[in-house]
């Protein structure tokens, strides 16, 4: 079926087109109502269907004779450790796993908080807790103890499943004395801690609190799947928030299950039995649907990988683990790629790996600038797929589905809204802008299938943070544009958007631009406080490994590339060449903290960050150059 024809029925009969797309899964009762509304007014979709996710993602492959086939190629290279997991035998781990829990009490509506590394385990634990009806939370494993606290506080959960550690490159994280901590700090105190032993280190134990997993699964009775209604929550994800604490997104297990499935084949074009990689991790979105969920839902083999693109043990891992598994779809953020092309420049690392199976690279977490996507496809040869959705909806609101009808890619642009996603650009007032035109990405309600329906224990911040800046629609926090061809432009969070002497400038498009210089690796563009224009842009450049330059020149090179580019109304005068950009472990450069720095105020240090000791060293860069008010 052609895309204007899938997108057009998506939005005019949402009702037909999802139950359409609900059979595809092994429901215990199909649904009937497919679209209603809850208490809050909210549209819910398949509320009277029952199911349960761990069902449709393992013991119905099982039963289907797909038991034999690889789920789970786990590969850590951090650990020098690989291990192929069926579908028969992840399915009985995770039904052994979930009789662990059901043995400390855990029943359908509790609340599990996993705290882990990629290991297999933390898939095996978010999957026992789905065949419960049991509702997880994974805390990306390493976050500090207060963060985790919040979190603990926020779900309220019975018990915490956790491993003794977790393996930077080299660096090896105890993670049990974290977690020790954060239960101090928290006023909720979780009954049980289920504690995964590896071998890098062993965790000591609290008596009577503390149990040890391999000792409680050789006693455990496997568990069966509990039925849970379409609308029960699947899982809790806490995603950051402007006001600094986090929220919980809800996501239910019928939107979301028929969502991932939906949209393996449709805009990944993956096949039952087909290797799909997400190179993330599973305390992020990313992981939970295309790590975890999407797959099994969709019978395809998963890698669980446990590295880095880059020091474990070079730039040619992706690169080794596509031709070692056979992958034909590699997802990851643009950050991975940059930092491949700064360390291996020549791309001296790919040259001993045939990728004939890889059949597409897709990008997302971040915008994808041109030049990384001209670099990635130039070398692959491949189609790159730009796309673009949030931990809100769990899958992608804009892209271009492989599997439906592809387009021709424009570098920069994630390509068109996806089936479900009613894609709008709207001015400062609520009304739709004209093409190439920019504003505010909003979606037209109802949202489809798998987006949140409220953030945990908060309904009103829901309602406030999302649904209140625009009658009828979804506020994003993104702005952008369409083009004459209806492609959707993500060009950041609104408050990327920089104003110079009254001009809405975006310093996305200057990024790409300074990007685009042969000696720039990657480079962030952000607008500090200006005495006499409001705000003036600034460049932060980092330069690809062995490059040398004299910094005067590359400045006034990029001075000039941008004045060419968008005109003097940019204001672009400053780039500063730094040794290293302050990034959160998915990848995300800290632009509102490199803001708060240049203009003096006082910021917090999130503790999503990959390298603190990056933020005093750019604060004293910024002042050396004049930029520190």
């Amino acid at each position: 079926m052609a895309y204007l024809d899938e997108y057009n029925k998506s939005i005019e009969q949402p009702a037909e087109f999802w139950a359409e797309k609900a059979q595809a899964l092994d429901w215990f009762k199909a649904p009937e109502t497919i679209l209603s509304k809850d208490e809050n007014g909210i549209e819910r979709w398949f509320a009277d269907g029952e199911m349960n996710t761990a069902h449709m993602a393992l013991d119905y492959h099982v039963e289907a004779g797909r038991g034999d086939q690889v789920a789970i190629y786990y590969d850590s290279p951090v650990t020098d450790t690989k291990r192929a997991y069926t579908y028969a035998e992840l399915r009985d781990l995770v039904a052994q796993f979930a009789g662990v829990l059901k043995s400390q009490g855990v029943e359908k509506g509790d609340r599990v908080v996993i705290y882990m590394p990629m290991i297999p385990q933390a898939a095996v634990a978010m999957l026992a807790c789905a065949r419960l009806g049991a509702i997880h939370s994974v805390v990306f494993g390493g976050f500090a103890p207060n963060e985790l606290a919040v979190r603990i506080d926020d779900a309220e959960p019975k018990v915490v499943v956790s491993a003794s550690c977790g393996i930077e490159v080299q660096k090896v994280i105890p993670y049990k004395p974290l977690l020790d901590e954060a239960i101090e700090l928290s006023a909720h105190k979780p009954e049980k801690c289920i504690v995964f032993q590896r071998p890098q280190v062993t965790a000591a134990m609290t008596e009577g609190r503390d149990l040890d997993w391999e000792a409680v699964m050789d006693n455990a009775e496997p568990a069966p799947c509990t039925p849970v209604k379409g609308t029960d929550p699947l899982y809790v994800l806490y995603t950051s928030g402007t006001t600094g604490k986090p929220k919980g997104v809800v996501r239910d297990n019928g939107g979301h299950a028929v969502a991932l499935k939906y949209s393996m084949k449709a805009i990944y074009d993956m096949n039952p039995g087909d290797v799909f990689w997400a190179a993330s991790d599973v305390g992020w979105v990313v992981g939970h649907s295309y790590i975890v969920y999407g797959p099994l839902l969709a019978g395809l083999s998963t890698v669980f990988y446990e590295g880095k693109p880059v020091k474990t043990p070079d730039a040619g891992a992706f690169w080794r683990v596509c031709e070692e598994y056979g992958v034909k779809g590699l997802f990851s953020a643009p950050t991975a790629f940059r930092a491949i092309k700064k360390e291996d420049p020549s791309s001296e690392c790919l040259k001993p790996y045939n990728l004939e199976k890889l059949k597409y690279v897709f990008m997302a977490g971040e915008r994808l600038d041109p030049p990384t996507y001209h670099w990635v496809k130039d070398l692959l040869g491949l189609p790159v797929v730009d796309h673009w959705w949030q931990t809100e909806t769990g899958w992608a609101i804009c892209g271009n589905l492989m599997g439906v009808e592809p387009k021709e890619p424009k570098a920069g642009s994630a390509t068109l809204p996806v089936p479900g996603f009613n894609v709008q650009i709207l001015d400062g007032k609520g009304n739709p802008v004209g093409p190439n035109e920019q504003g505010n990405v909003a979606i037209k309600l109802p949202l489809p299938p798998s987006c949140l329906p409220t953030i945990w224990g908060d309904f009103e911040r829901f309602r406030t943070g999302y649904l209140n800046t625009f009658e009828g629609y979804y506020v994003s926090g993104d702005g952008g544009y369409k083009d004459d061809d209806g492609y959707v432009y993500i060009m950041g969070r609104t408050d990327d958007v920089i104003n110079v002497a009254g001009h809405r400038l975006s310093t996305g498009e200057m990024e790409e631009i300074v990007a685009g210089h042969a000696a720039v690796a990657e480079c962030a563009v952000i607008g500090v406080n200006d005495p006499l224009k409001g705000q003036a842009p600034v460049g932060l450049v980092l330069l690809k490994d062995g490059v040398e330059v004299d910094e005067a020149q590359l400045e006034a090179e990029l001075v000039a590339s941008v004045r060419k580019e968008i005109g003097a109304v940019a204001c672009f005068k400053k780039a500063i060449v730094v040794q290293r950009l302050p990034k959160t472990r998915s990848g995300k450069i800290l632009r509102k903290i490199l803001r708060q720095i240049a203009d003096g105020e006082e910021y917090s240090v999130p503790s999503t960050i990959d390298d603190p000791a990056s933020l005093p060293e750019i604060a004293e860069t910024l002042s050396e150059h004049g930029i520190r008010q």
